[in-house]
């Protein structure tokens, strides 16, 4: 923060005697931009990557219905639930995901479709939840965020995840960790 400010200097024999001074305030904003899914505090870089994993029962393989839901330990929210947050200060964002294909056992053929993960948005503490972008193998796919009043984005949501369960597959345990196409890279992108 800079203040300028002057000064003046009266004498007299008047009634009343005055003097007056102004100041100049200048406050500097710079642009800035974050993104937070799953584990962090706000406003802090974290390199933490949750796990969100699935252990489909033997006697519910392929069956679909209400699908799979991920286990107790999966993201930082528990039961495959992450928090989700962006925050920006200059006008829309754009929010990615980008997969580098299909979630793969390590054997040739055996792949299950980022269409079988499914998510779901609730409200976590801003008037509307952040829309996650949908998931595609081997591609990046993107989702535009409009700000509110002065060009300013603040969303965030539980991000909720589930396996749709909707095929029999080869067994084996797909993705793991930061394997087998498990990763999904968010990224957001502000003029």
């Amino acid at each position: 923060m800079l203040a300028q400010a002057e000064s003046q200097y009266t004498t007299g024999t008047g009634t009343p005697i005055t003097a007056s001074a102004k100041l100049d305030f200048q406050i500097t904003i710079p642009k800035i931009l974050f993104l937070r899914v799953g584990s962090g505090a706000d406003y802090t870089t974290n390199t933490v990557v949750n796990q969100i994993a699935f252990v489909v029962p033997a006697n519910q393989v392929g069956t679909g219905g209400l699908g799979i839901a991920a286990t107790a330990a999966s993201g930082d929210l528990n039961d495959g639930k992450v928090t989700a947050k962006l925050v920006g200060n200059n006008g829309t964002i754009t929010l990615t995901s980008t997969t580098l294909g299909a979630l793969s056992n390590g054997v040739a053929g055996d792949t299950i479709s980022y269409s079988q993960i499914e998510t779901t948005e609730s409200v976590l503490s801003s008037g509307t939840a952040l829309a996650h972008p949908t998931l595609a193998d081997g591609a990046t796919t993107t989702s535009t965020v409009a700000p509110g009043t002065g060009k300013l984005v603040n969303r965030d949501a539980v991000w909720t995840y589930k396996y749709k369960n909707a095929a029999v597959v080869a067994p084996g345990v797909y993705g793991g960790v930061n394997a087998n196409n498990s990763r999904v890279t968010y990224t957001a992108s502000m003029p």
